[in-house]
């Protein structure tokens, strides 16, 4: 339901708002600006974003806001001039209520330029304004102790070349470093290297990639400050620079440093900072943009996927999902599988629940007597887990995992193999990409040699099924590729069975597949290897049934 409340004749309302987007007029060509109760809310390009229609084109809103869209509040939709095409008081929704959007501590939030919802510095006073300025000459500074030549770049650099002040619309602080590592992984090396370094040095941060660490500033209002730090490199001539860009820029506009001013800090730059910013943002980078995306070209992305990164498509709407109303969704007592596992478990058996979401199940089975590791690799994720955890008093333990990362699923294979755990991993499966799985086969390969046993649940193939929920996050698997990447693996398949049952959001699910598998020590059997009679063979069973080997 959306019903437009007539507000002060300000302007004319060249532009239409409802529950599916913004009608924008054919004419409206440039980037426009959305303001939600006088605070910036996203912008868009309607020629790229948006769709035809009759007169003109839709623009949808972003996803991340959708689960906001509930509640009257005054839009405003203005060009990059200043033009009004919009103002007025709009219902979205049930129209009941104020049309918010902010943070759990009440702040504003807006979506910032990868599609995030965050704080922007338009939202942020000049104490913390100082604190951010203040925090990312200390990450400098640090960096430069550390052995790096370091420099403001991205928005803060653009902000001071073009406006003398920080961009309003952005939401965190960009610096790179110039490596001079002969190969990928000499890059890498450096790259932990440093991260060893700040840590050192005070710092909080997250890893992003093998050449991408995030610096996490606290600030007075209660927020952090994501400081990216990013590492830039020439290759056969080619110049990179995470995230994602690629192209021609030769050394002398990069180094040596020059000097910028910023709100009263002198802060390293680029050789030649114009030079910079027409590379990262077009010749037309003067000219202010908050739509702006980058348009990288495929074969640099693939190259810096390849070298430097992991498989975590997906982390950023996950870490969305976990702020958003969305989450409670999830019910709050374990799931039904959790009580199904129970025979495959002897009393006080460890438990490791990878993909553990909410922790519903993590809490759940502590209290059915086993001590649980839950992992994620959301930190948002984890950070839901930890309230729930100390609410209900539980045995549990909270750690990261990043399925797509080579070297943290090592690590944690190696230290689950010296403390021995069952798996557990509820709609997991159907969150991963085919590298991820594969991590997924070699931690229970490298942890389960003990006899322990993968317990898993996923949504199966069947015709006509909906996605399970969080839709888009979660995708349906065919059985029969799931039990021969296991085989391939070298695991063994226990006990198999598909029939009805509930996704994670516990909506009706059609093909629920559940299975037990373990990975025997060299030269030994599985449990279904010694029972199985002489001569028997191998019968598949069929959809809807339960299977025993």
């Amino acid at each position: 339901m959306s019903v437009a409340v007539p507000a002060a004749p300000t302007a004319a309302a060249r532009v239409r708002i409802d529950d599916a987007g913004l009608h924008v007029p054919a004419e409206a060509h440039g980037p426009l600006l959305v303001e939600l109760n006088g605070q910036y809310l996203f912008s868009c390009t309607p020629a790229r974003d948006g769709r035809l229609e009759a007169g003109g084109l839709l623009v949808p809103w972003p996803e991340v806001l959708r689960p906001y869209l509930d509640g009257v509040g005054r839009l405003v939709v203005t060009d990059s001039a200043g033009v009004r095409y919009a103002d007025q008081q709009v219902a979205l929704g049930t129209g009941v209520g104020e049309l918010a959007i902010r943070d759990a501590s009440g702040h504003p939030l807006s979506v910032d330029k990868v599609g995030h919802l965050t704080r922007s510095f338009a939202a942020t006073d000049a104490q913390i304004r100082e604190e951010i300025l203040g925090g990312t000459a200390r990450a400098l500074d640090d960096l430069r102790s550390v052995g790096v030549e370091a420099y403001l770049n991205y928005g803060m650099l653009l902000g001071a070349i073009r406006d003398g002040a920080m961009i309003a619309h952005d939401s965190d602080s960009d610096i790179c470093y110039v490596s001079r590592a002969a190969s990928p992984a000499d890059l890498i090396r450096e790259s932990y290297r440093i991260e060893r370094r700040m840590r050192a040095l005070g710092w909080r941060l997250l890893r992003m990639s093998g050449g991408d660490i995030k610096l996490l500033l606290p600030l007075s209002d209660g927020r952090q400050c994501h400081i990216d730090v990013f590492v830039a490199f020439w290759v056969g001539g080619t110049f990179y620079q995470l995230g994602n860009r690629s192209g021609d820029l030769p050394v002398s506009a990069v180094l040596p440093l020059s000097t910028i001013d910023l709100h009263g800090y002198a802060f390293p730059a680029p050789a030649d900072p114009e030079a910079m910013l027409r590379f990262l943002y077009g010749e037309n980078w003067r000219i202010p943009d908050p739509s702006f995306k980058y348009a990288d070209p495929l074969p640099g992305v693939r190259r810096l996927n390849g070298w430097l990164r992991g498989f975590r498509t997906y982390m950023g709407k996950w870490s969305e999902f976990y702020q958003s109303p969305r989450v409670h969704q999830v019910p709050a007592e374990g799931s039904e599988f959790a009580s199904w596992v129970q025979p495959f478990l002897a009393d006080g058996d460890p438990v490791a629940d990878l993909g553990s979401g909410t922790g519903r199940d993590a809490i759940a089975l502590a209290a059915a007597g086993h001590p649980v590791r839950a992992y994620d690799y959301s930190r948002f994720s984890r950070r839901h887990i930890q309230r729930e955890v100390r609410r209900a008093k539980a045995d549990v333990e909270v750690r990261p995992l990043i399925l797509g990362e080579l070297r943290t699923v090592l690590a944690n294979g190696a230290d689950l193999a010296r403390a021995p755990h069952h798996l557990y991993a509820r709609q997991l499966l159907g969150c991963l990409e085919p590298a991820e799985r594969a991590n997924l086969w070699l931690l229970a390969r490298m942890s389960l040699r003990w006899g322990g046993a993968l317990l898993l649940e996923f949504s199966a193939e069947a015709p006509n099924a909906p996605l399970p929920g969080p839709a888009p996050l979660v995708h349906r698997l065919e059985v029969a590729s799931v039990r021969a990447e296991i085989e391939a693996s070298g695991g063994v398949i226990e006990r198999l069975e598909v029939a009805p049952g509930v996704d994670s959001l516990a909506q009706s699910d059609p093909a629920i597949c559940r299975l037990v598998a373990r990975w025997p020590a060299p030269g030994t059997r599985s449990t279904a290897e010694r029972n199985q009679p002489a001569g028997a063979e191998h019968r598949p069973a069929a959809a809807g049934g339960e299977e025993s080997e």
